[in-house]
């Protein structure tokens, strides 16, 4: 017996869109920590330039979720536009590390 394989928009649907809602909550929450704390970890020049790259970022996840959502879920996301993304992602994922780790650290030396 033969499994039907999913259409291309279900697939879309199913991986796309909830890679989207990651990226977009990840920048959402670096962006937050990054416009109400000053992170010692970097300088002012790097905490900024980050901050710009995430909104940045999120303009074009924003705009490619409309685009999916006006289009039925037919339109996808080049992957070479995803690569980027995901690694300033990645670099959310630090940010959130290091700043556990120094929040740590002060906890430990009271």
């Amino acid at each position: 017996m033969f499994s039907q394989q999913p259409q291309e928009k279900d697939l879309l649907k199913a991986v796309l869109e909830p890679l989207l809602e990651d990226f977009q909550y990840w920048f959402t929450s670096t962006r937050t920590l990054l416009e109400s704390e000053r992170l010692p970890f970097y300088s002012e020049l790097e905490q900024a330039e980050l901050l710009e790259r995430i909104k940045y970022s999120q303009q074009k996840i924003s705009t490619a979720q409309m685009l999916f959502q006006a289009t039925e879920g037919k339109a996808g996301v080049d992957f070479k536009t995803l690569i980027p993304l995901h690694q300033l992602v990645t670099e959310c994922w630090d940010v959130a590390r290091k700043w556990r780790q120094y929040n740590n650290q002060d906890r430990q030396a009271i």
